[in-house]
């Protein structure tokens, strides 16, 4: 019970298909408490169907990431509710489905801000609102792909956005160091999720995945969750402005 007395925020689950997901299982099944944030109605209608799978009764609380007054908000409701956090996991991205297919160099200027702020600048704002709520041997972890570091087709704009994801996990790794708050990303294979459906081709980079990969497989999602854990508990305190990679063995693979 590695996550008793641990509370953890996570932002960005979506259904019960989701990596975000996994990740609370994984933390509810460890003894940990969870808070998780939505969008909206139809977001909190989602996670309600779901709840239920979970030993805990974790906190819902509405947070966009967009309205800075509601990340406020969400996060006093957190601290008046649980006191304090232990971990905050960032699972949230998005960008225009047009700027996802065809030539990267066609990206609209409002579609290139939108999938930034969405996917990289919220990882800020979440983290300025967590902080005071969080002590030594907190940490906060980023969802990422390797698109971040290898132009994969119909990626596109979202590759630019992970790669700043994970430049800004550095740099907040740097500056909350100090205070003994561990910043990392957990960057996934290819995984059939709601997110999965909006790149063009997808069912392809499954299969060139596998046959590229050391293991001749693609990762679960449960997979995907547990490295989550470690990442959300002590098991990695000595860890922080760094990539956990869970392809299956892809990234030295792939050419």
């Amino acid at each position: 019970m590695i996550m008793k007395d641990r509370n953890t925020f996570i932002a960005g689950v979506a259904n019960h298909r989701s990596i975000a997901w996994s990740i609370a299982k994984a933390i509810d099944a460890t003894g940990g408490r969870l808070a998780l944030g939505y969008l909206g109605d139809r977001e909190r209608e989602g996670i309600e169907k779901i709840v239920d799978q979970l030993e805990g009764s974790p906190m819902l609380v509405h947070c966009d990431v967009n309205d800075n007054d509601s990340v406020r908000a969400a996060f006093d409701a957190v601290g008046k509710e649980m006191g304090h956090l232990d971990s905050l996991v960032h699972a949230i991205a998005f960008a225009k489905r047009e700027d996802l297919d065809g030539r990267f160099k066609d990206t609209s200027r409002d579609g290139f801000e939108l999938a930034l702020g969405v996917s990289a600048y919220s990882l800020n704002v979440l983290t300025q609102a967590a902080e005071p709520l969080m002590k030594e041997g907190s940490s906060i972890v980023a969802l990422t792909f390797l698109g971040s570091e290898r132009a994969v087709p119909n990626y596109n704009v979202m590759g630019v956005a992970k790669a700043a994801l994970e430049a800004s996990v550095r740099y907040l790794a740097r500056d909350l160091g100090p205070q003994g708050i561990r910043v990392n990303a957990l960057s996934a294979g290819p995984i059939k999720t709601l997110a999965a459906r909006g790149i063009k081709d997808f069912p392809e980079m499954l299969r060139t995945h596998a046959e590229r990969a050391a293991m001749k497989r693609n990762v679960t999602v449960e997979e995907v969750g547990q490295a989550g854990l470690f990442l959300c508990s002590p098991m990695s305190s000595g860890m922080t402005g760094d990539i956990l990679y869970v392809d299956a063995g892809y990234r030295f693979m792939a050419g």
